[in-house]
């Protein structure tokens, strides 16, 4: 567990896997005689596959993390984050004692990561991938747009990963180990900083403080 205090960890499957799909840009770790290999690789969930459900994506055939597959690795998928100043707590004016601080959520699925090259799997990957990302536009781009030989090409070029989930570990640092008046500075503060990323963190913020 990235974080020992129990207070910021969240068992809740449902919110674990949402922040999943809404940040699906893992960062892809395994370890290897000794050595740290690191990728950052879009992911999708598939509910359906495992009782922790399965991680699937591609990376292309010259990365070097395939060949060392089949391995135990962790994806780790980032939420919202965003810097604390102590001047928002309304109880910094009692006696000063308040030091800034970081809030961020992240999710961390530990499982056993495999590679496979089948063309079909691989042109589903595809076609899941873009239907996902594409589906909120008026025009969305399909795998068929492109002309069949080049997307032939493409495959021959990637490899598809698989990651079957055994346990998810969530952390939510959202200021929940601070009182309520200062959570709700904490909250004010970041409004006012007037960003998409301090702007979620209050919103992660204010539903400890409402909930």
């Amino acid at each position: 567990m990235a974080n020992p205090n129990r207070q910021f960890q969240v068992a809740d499957a449902a919110a674990q896997q949402a922040l999943a799909r809404a940040q699906p840009l893992a960062t892809l770790v395994i370890a290897q005689e000794g050595a740290l290999h690191v990728n950052h690789i879009p992911l999708y969930l598939d509910p359906t596959r495992g009782p922790q459900g399965t991680l699937i994506g591609h990376v292309a055939r010259a990365n070097a993390l395939w060949p060392l597959l089949p391995q135990q690795a962790v994806a780790v998928f980032h939420g919202p984050q965003a810097y604390v100043s102590p001047s928002w707590y309304p109880s910094k004016a009692l006696d000063g004692k308040q030091v800034p601080t970081w809030n961020y959520a992240t999710v961390q699925a530990h499982g056993a990561l495999s590679a496979f090259d089948d063309p079909a799997r691989l042109r589903a990957i595809l076609h899941t991938l873009s239907e996902q990302h594409e589906a909120h536009r008026a025009d969305p781009w399909r795998v068929d747009d492109a002309p069949p030989d080049y997307i032939d090409k493409l495959l021959r070029a990637i490899v598809g990963i698989e990651l079957a989930v055994e346990r998810w570990e969530g952390i939510w640092k959202v200021s929940q180990n601070r009182t309520d008046t200062d959570r709700a500075g904490v909250v004010q503060g970041l409004m006012a900083e007037g960003t998409s990323a301090a702007e979620d963190m209050a919103a992660l913020v204010l539903g400890r403080l409402m909930g």
